[in-house]
């Protein structure tokens, strides 16, 4: 069966993934099979968005009854499970207003056109600029790649968006040393997840919110991974201690389904008017009570054990021969080998450990709820491989 899997996807979709060999059937937890019925672990989540594991019961419990009453409806009409996930948002993070996408690029583009508007508005069209940090990672559109503080990324679709500058990580002076008449934003994430899950200091962070403040900057967060208690926060500006004028998310919100969102404070809940932006799929009524299902059991207990989890896998890992480095925050963490990640991902998944890279680093991102037998079991295979 694979093989014929193999055959078709090469044949017939676009040759833009570098895919591992292997193609997955079902699962359910952090635990998958393919189609020989090999098991793996699932340290990888899909990149972060089945944030209670595959199939899980409550979320598919969410989107059958759903699918069964109304499937989609255009956004110039009210639907139930949209007015209660941004209801649920607002009052688990004191943000004002939502706007709902399908993707991360998606909501960090509308976060993009909300703060140049806020500036346009009570200032000038020329008060365009938005900083944004080396080594950050926003999208794959043409104006997020431009967001992205990567050369890597700025190659072949020229022209690029213009209006973006970057400044270095943790360095408050190279970042005052970019802001000029014409700037309007500073965007970050709170951990680089693409750029080798690398958390900010929290010192910087709260000095680059007091400057955004002085200068009437719109701060903007990008949770697109950070966020749905994959920190160990519901989103991780909390654990910084600072408020931001937008947070855009997506990944673990819909739980599976494609879901973006875009929260607005006191200062920009305002900023977008009727026609300024829109979407079709985005607050699916599927998709919004999926996230329902998700967003209600991210309690404070329940983000607690997050946080504890994500302690044991780094003090574990940190005790494996060949690891050089361990960082992260809650359960997104990143592991630095003195072998290629790759190499070390690619043999974590012939032995049955699903787990992501980053940059040089490989990268976890288990369920949040993923058993202590799993867990146990993936870190093994994840120590047999890297001590071999």
């Amino acid at each position: 069966m694979f093989d014929e899997i193999k055959k078709l996807d090469n044949t017939y979709i676009a040759n833009t993934y570098n895919r591992f060999n292997v193609a997955f059937k079902s699962g359910k937890g952090a635990t998958l099979y393919d189609f020989n019925d090999k098991k793996y672990i699932d340290f990888s989540t899909g990149i972060g968005v089945n944030a209670f594991g595959v199939s899980d019961d409550e979320w598919v419990k969410a989107i059958t009854e759903q699918a069964n009453r109304l499937s989609h409806m255009s956004n110039l009409y009210y639907t139930l499970p949209q007015a209660q996930l941004a209801h649920m948002l607002c009052a688990k993070t004191g943000m004002k207003k939502v706007f709902f996408a399908n993707s991360g690029a998606e909501a960090n583009e509308g976060a993009i056109k909300t703060a140049r508007k806020y500036s346009h508005d009570k200032y000038n069209e020329a008060r365009s600029e938005i900083i944004t940090l080396v080594n950050s990672f926003h999208g794959r559109t043409i104006t997020t790649l431009k967001a992205t503080g990567q050369d890597v990324f700025h190659k072949n679709f020229y022209p690029f968006t213009e209006g973006f500058t970057y400044a270095k990580a943790n360095d408050i002076e190279d970042v005052k040393a970019h802001i000029n008449e014409n700037t309007c934003a500073i965007m970050m994430e709170l951990v680089q997840g693409e750029g080798g899950v690398l958390p900010l200091d929290k010192e910087f962070v709260k000095n680059v919110e007091k400057i955004a403040k002085e200068k009437d900057l719109i701060l903007i967060i990008d949770e697109v991974q950070t966020g749905n208690g994959r920190t160990g926060y519901l989103y991780a500006y909390q654990g910084f201690g600072i408020n931001p004028d937008i947070v855009t998310t997506a990944k673990g919100i819909g739980g599976g389904l494609p879901l973006g969102a875009i929260l607005f404070n006191e200062k920009t809940e305002k900023v977008l008017g009727f026609g300024d932006h829109a979407t079709t799929f985005g607050g699916n009524p599927i998709v919004t009570a999926g996230a329902l299902s998700i967003i209600e059991r991210l309690n404070d207990e329940f983000l607690d054990a997050v946080k504890l989890k994500g302690q044991y896998i780094m003090e574990y890992c940190k005790g494996i021969k060949n690891v050089e480095s361990v960082s992260g925050m809650g359960m997104m963490i990143g592991i630095k080998c003195n072998k290629p990640a790759r190499d070390i991902v690619s043999k974590c998944l012939e032995n049955g450990l699903i787990c992501l890279t980053a940059k040089d680093k490989i990268r976890f991102l288990p369920p949040l709820n993923i058993s202590t037998t799993e867990l146990e079991e993936g870190l093994k295979i994840f120590k047999k491989v890297v001590e071999e």
